[in-house]
Formats: C-alpha cells, sequence, structure tokens
C-alpha cells in the first residue's frame, strides 16, 4: 500500500492535497481535468459522474452506462418529487441512491458507474415552457432549496469523515430557456440574482454541504457563465464551496463558437480555468496544452483548480489508500434495485407526488365494490415513460396494469383508437383518461418532440395546450363519468378539462411504480397530498415572453398578474381541513408561529401548511408574497394538530445593490397560512 503522505487522513487536508499534486506529472495533471480525475500510477482510482435527478442512470434513452446498462432503482422525476414537498422523503431517496451507487461502483461483478452524482437540479423553473421543466422542483427558490438541501444529504451521507456520494448541483447559474441556449443571456438584476436565482444553489452549498456544481450554457447579464467571475467572488470567497467545478458537455467548444467569448480554444481553456473550472466535459487537452505553451496558462494554475477536484476525491475516501471505508460492505449482498425496501420507497414517493386537482360531487375515490366495468384510456395508458435522464427500472407498472391488479374480480377495458375508445367508453362505468407528453419522443433522437406543446433539453415548448383534449370531450359526452390522469412534466392550459370534467390528477413520468400508486389513489388505498411547484397559468398570454427573465414582470405566484387556472402550492385531498389559532412572535434571530389544524372530514389524510410572508412596508419592491416555511403532516380524522414553525429572519431579508449585503428589515411582516398561495386560511401580522 502506498506511503505517500496524501493517504494519510490523519493530516490537514490541504497538506495531502499539496502533497499529491507535488508527485504527478503535467500529463497527468491535464488528464485530471477530465470528470475521472484516476491517477493509475499512484493507485488512484478517482470517480467519474453518473447522472441522478431520480435515481442513479446505468441505461435509460441516452445509455447513460460506461460498461453495459444496469437496472436501477427508478423515481419519479425530479418534477413530481418537488410536488411531494416533504424533505425527509427526498433525504431518503438520495440515501438510497447513494447507496445504490456505491453498490455498483464497488461490487466486483460491476465496478462501473461513479460516485460524483449529478444532481440535484437547483434551477427554479420560472416558466411552463422550459424544457426542462421536468428536471426542476419548481418555481419557487425556498421551496426548491430546502428540498435541494435534503437530497445533498440524502447523496452525501451522514458520516463525518466521508461522503457516500458527492452531489453535484446543476446548473449554475439562470439556466431556464432551451431554445438558443448555446449563446443567450439571461438578464436581470442583482437583487434578483441574490434573492431568486441563485437561493437553491447558495442553501445547497452552505446548508446541504454540497461541494460540486455544474456551470450553465447560458451567459448572465451578457457574461458567459463558463467564464463568470461570480463562480470565485461568490461560490468560492462567499458561501464557502472549495470543491468541484465542472462544464456543461460542449460548454467549452460552445465559448468560441456560440458565445464568441474566446477566438482560440487556448484562450477558452485559460479563460474557464481562471474562472475556476476543474473539470471539462469536452474535448479539452489541446487547448489546455496550447494555453501551457503559450504561456496563457501555467501549471500553477492547473494545481489551483485540481486541489479542488481531488478535494472531493478526498472526501470521498478516495485517496485514504491504507484505509477501509466506511462503506465497504456496500456491494456485498442483494441488489439494492431489488429490494423491498427501495420498492417500497419509489411506492410511497409516487403516491406522495400525485396532485388531486378537481374531485367534483366526490367522484374520487372510486368504490371498487361497486364497480363491474371500468375503462383505461389513452395512447399514455400503458406505458411509463423514462426521461433523457432516466436510468432503466428493472420493472415498470403502468397505469393500465396497476388499475387490473387493484380490481381484481371487475372488468377492465381498453382501446386501441379512437373509435374504439368512445365504443368502450359508452360501456363503462368508469373512463380513466390518461394522457399528457412524452419526455423523449417517439422519434428516440436528439431534441426530438412529438408536438409543439412538448419539450425537453434542447427544445422549449411552444404551446401550453393539451392536444388530447379534443378526445377528452367526445369520450366525456360518451361517458360523463370520467377522470382524466394528465401525465406530465408541465404544466398544461387544461380549461376546458377543468370546467367540465367531475376529477383531475396529475402525476409526474417515470416511477416504476407509477400504475400501482395511481391505483392506490384512484381506490382510496392513499388520500393524495401532493401540492403543485409551479403556477399554471390559463394561457401563455398570461405569462411574459421567454427570454424575459425579470420575473417582476408577473413570473411566477409571487408576481403573477393574472388569475392562475391552478395556483402554486395548490391540491385537493379526499377529506376537509381546518386552519385555527394561529399565533405569531418575535424570537430575536426568528419569527415563532403556531397553529392548529383539524382534519374535520371523513377519513384521514395529509396537509402542506404553507406559510407565506408579505412586506407591506419594505424599503424595495417586494414580492406579492414569499413562501417562508412549509410542513407535510398526517393528520388522522376528527385529530386536530398543533404545528409549529421557524422562521429565520435571515430568510426574509433583502438584498442591498448600495451597500452589497443583506439587509432584515426592521417592519412588521405579515404572515399568511394556508393549504396553497392563493388559499389563506388566517394571517397576522408580527
Amino acid at each position: 500500500m502506498s506511503e505517500y503522505p496524501f493517504t494519510n487522513p490523519s493530516l490537514p487536508e490541504n497538506d495531502r492535497l499539496a502533497n499529491l499534486l507535488s508527485l504527478m506529472t503535467l500529463d497527468e495533471k491535464i488528464k485530471c481535468l477530465s470528470t475521472d480525475p484516476s491517477v493509475p500510477r499512484l493507485g488512484i482510482r478517482g470517480s467519474d459522474h453518473v447522472e441522478g435527478l431520480h435515481g442513479l442512470s446505468q441505461g435509460g434513452p441516452a445509455n447513460w452506462a460506461p460498461k453495459r446498462p444496469l437496472p436501477t432503482t427508478t423515481f419519479p422525476q425530479s418534477y413530481g418529487l418537488g410536488q411531494t414537498w416533504n424533505p425527509e422523503l427526498l433525504f431518503k431517496i438520495g440515501r438510497a441512491e447513494g447507496i445504490e451507487c456505491r453498490y455498483i461502483w464497488q461490487n466486483e461483478g460491476y465496478r462501473q458507474g461513479g460516485i460524483v452524482v449529478r444532481a440535484p437540479n437547483a434551477d427554479l423553473g420560472r416558466d411552463p415552457r422550459w424544457g426542462r421543466t421536468e428536471e426542476c422542483y419548481g418555481e419557487d427558490p425556498f421551496l426548491t432549496g430546502t428540498l435541494v438541501v435534503a437530497m445533498v444529504k440524502g447523496l452525501q451521507g451522514d458520516d463525518p469523515k466521508c461522503w457516500l456520494t458527492a452531489s453535484l448541483m446543476k446548473h449554475f447559474l439562470a439556466n431556464s430557456n432551451e431554445n438558443s441556449r448555446d449563446f443567450s443571456s439571461s438578464d436581470f438584476d442583482e437583487r434578483l440574482w441574490r434573492e431568486y436565482y441563485s437561493v437553491p444553489f447558495r442553501m445547497g452549498v452552505i446548508e446541504g454541504g454540497s461541494r460540486a456544481y455544474m456551470a450553465a450554457y447560458n451567459a448572465w447579464n451578457g457574461v458567459p457563465c463558463h467564464i463568470n467571475p461570480m463562480h470565485r467572488d461568490i461560490t468560492v470567497k462567499e458561501w464557502g464551496q472549495d470543491g468541484i467545478i465542472c462544464t456543461d458537455g460542449g460548454g467549452y467548444m460552445l465559448l468560441r463558437k456560440a458565445h464568441k467569448a474566446a477566438k482560440t480554444q487556448a484562450e477558452a481553456a485559460t479563460k474557464i480555468i481562471k474562472a475556476g473550472i476543474g473539470q471539462f466535459l469536452d474535448n479539452y487537452k489541446r487547448g489546455v496544452k496550447d494555453a501551457l505553451k503559450k504561456g496563457m496558462l501555467t501549471e500553477a494554475d492547473i494545481d489551483s483548480v485540481l486541489t479542488t477536484v481531488f478535494r472531493v476525491m478526498l472526501r470521498l475516501g478516495l485517496l485514504d489508500l491504507n484505509q477501509e471505508s466506511p462503506y465497504a460492505s456496500i456491494g456485498e449482498g442483494p441488489e439494492p434495485w431489488t429490494t423491498q425496501e427501495n420498492i417500497d420507497l419509489v411506492r410511497q414517493a409516487t403516491r406522495e407526488s400525485i396532485v388531486l386537482l378537481k374531485n367534483e360531487g366526490c367522484l374520487l375515490p372510486l368504490e371498487k365494490g361497486k364497480l363491474k366495468s371500468i375503462a383505461v384510456l389513452g395512447k399514455r395508458a400503458d406505458k411509463v415513460y423514462l426521461d433523457w435522464y432516466s436510468g432503466t427500472p428493472p420493472y415498470a407498472v403502468t397505469p393500465l396494469e396497476g388499475t387490473r391488479s387493484a380490481l381484481e374480480g371487475a372488468t377492465v377495458l381498453t382501446a386501441k383508437d379512437e373509435k374504439e375508445s368512445l365504443e368502450i367508453a359508452k360501456k363503462a362505468d368508469i373512463v380513466i383518461f390518461v394522457c399528457g407528453n412524452d419526455p423523449v419522443g417517439t422519434k428516440g433522437g436528439w431534441a426530438t418532440i412529438d408536438h409543439p406543446s412538448e419539450g425537453r433539453e434542447a427544445i422549449d415548448r411552444e404551446t401550453i395546450d393539451l392536444p388530447e383534449e379534443e378526445l377528452i370531450r367526445k369520450v366525456f359526452k360518451a361517458n360523463p363519468r370520467t377522470i382524466l390522469v394528465l401525465n406530465a412534466s408541465f404544466p398544461y392550459a387544461i380549461n376546458w378539462s377543468q370546467e367540465n370534467l367531475p376529477a383531475i390528477i396529475q402525476m409526474a413520468h417515470n416511477s416504476q411504480e407509477q400504475g400501482n400508486a395511481l391505483a392506490d389513489v384512484l381506490f382510496g388505498q392513499y388520500n393524495p397530498g401532493g401540492r403543485l411547484t409551479q403556477t399554471w397559468p390559463k394561457s401563455l398570454d398570461d405569462v411574459p415572453e421567454m427570454m424575459d427573465y425579470n420575473i417582476r414582470n408577473g413570473r411566477t405566484y409571487m408576481y403573477f398578474k393574472g388569475e392562475p387556472l391552478y395556483p402554486f402550492g395548490f391540491g385537493l385531498s379526499y377529506t376537509e381541513f381546518s386552519y385555527r389559532a394561529l399565533k405569531a412572535t418575535d424570537g430575536g434571530q426568528t419569527y415563532k408561529l403556531k397553529i392548529e389544524v383539524e382534519n374535520t372530514g371523513g377519513c384521514d389524510g395529509e396537509e402542506v401548511v404553507q406559510v407565506y410572508a408579505r412586506f407591506a412596508d419594505s424599503a424595495v419592491e417586494r414580492p406579492q408574497k414569499q413562501l417562508c416555511a412549509f410542513k407535510r403532516v398526517s393528520i388522522k380524522k376528527g385529530e386536530t394538530k398543533a404545528i409549529e414553525f421557524e422562521v429565520k429572519k435571515e430568510t426574509l431579508a433583502y438584498w442591498s445593490v448600495e451597500t452589497h449585503g443583506w439587509v432584515i428589515e426592521e417592519k412588521p411582516v405579515e404572515f399568511l397560512v394556508g393549504p396553497s398561495s392563493s388559499g389563506v386560511a388566517l394571517k397576522t401580522v408580527c
């Protein structure tokens, strides 16, 4: 075993890293600017990156597998995970994924993948047209940041000295348009940078402990993110980010070809490294070597960024060559994706992600004993759709299969075309119509979609109308007891459906337990408690132009000027909740709130209690309201629970451009408490 000082865990980190770099040749250092910082000569097996937004990907539509595709536990898309409003659940999901990463990385039968995980996505879904909406947790910075922190902590584990995996957040910063992303600029002021777009990343670094992130393709106010001084000036100096900062795939080349910010690849490499970026997802070696040869870069510049890369490897235990890892036993025993524990976790996450948007006349839940026949229709009914960053699930239960499994003894009908659908709809007691989008597209290639209402990486949506709504009208005419299941990655302007259909359910793609979880909700084995994480507009006429990044111009629930189809935080339940006895006190550094919530309905349920702040007398323009606390609480029928919140005053601070710092105003704050951003039950001033 190696006796070099860098292998000694009792030495200070910086001493170990300095020793390692002193032992490496320049060629080895250049090679380690890739995503694989291995140094075989010194016995170091560095970790490559893996995709893991909603479960480790070692396969899937994009085939994220370095050797061979492997099945992995597959959770709902990030958009669905956001709709759980449950940080404790995301911690469990992150931990399960981290264990799976370690298992495949260490198991002698596999030995592939990596333990640097590109997750979570900390970008904000400011516009319903964004093609990668499926990858984000929502439009609100506090909600997103809270879920990011939970996911980061789950992925990295709780060992005080060694990370389970390293959480690499993406994409820094303000990356929420796909069309023209290669060269576009996201333009907005310093206050929005501090108070909105950077919040989830800041929380991920400071509160979550993430020490890795990916730069975004776009520019901010004309300066490409790959060379923006915000990396060193803010994330490193202010937040304490001392680990990996990497390019996005192709970002190095785009700096010259798209942004026109460098005349040569040597210049591009120089600017990227001097900005603090130490890993390239691109063919960079020639540019780096040319820059060194011409004196544009020095070996000390390379050492500076490689120190951050190897600091992450050190915290993963990969430099402790003489020590046994605390995770050494992971890799033994059954594959994690086969365990009942993981299967149950996926089912629970999928249940919690489902949002009940309408339930007129309490049509739901359906009573199994009263159904003789049920029709499950729509071209999405018998498929679990995977997205570009998905892995390959070990199995996948479709809505049709889940319904059949839940309804033993009843007839479950389905159809192949529109004519047959209408005939079957007339005969059935109930119709479940499943529709939505295809995250990858039937063509299956890069940047392809089936309809302008769909989007994905590299393509923004042109419309938010639902193409299948015309068929839904016909099905509803044939059978008014039609329930819409919107299996979708985005908001849709389902105005007709909301006005006419008796019941609507929304759920995200990707879960291997999709059909079972949906059946649990449809037939009352689970009372839905998911909440929307975006404002759903009635029309694109109600939102600003796509490239308007100034959210104060009418974007998100904080500044939205119209009446939404569904507000941020909205979701129904099979039971009813009553709010009372709201009290707020000033605790010095925090505000302390107490409230009682009673389940006044006929069944057990979960309520997402949401607290918003409003600043009537602020010295600067503030949001109409701002989420500052929330809890998902299980309450039995007839039960009353006392719920307490602590809101840090720093959470409610605004950024002063004049003093270049945060300002906590010593003025009254109005707190609004209720089940959604527009469903205020009680309010008080403190």
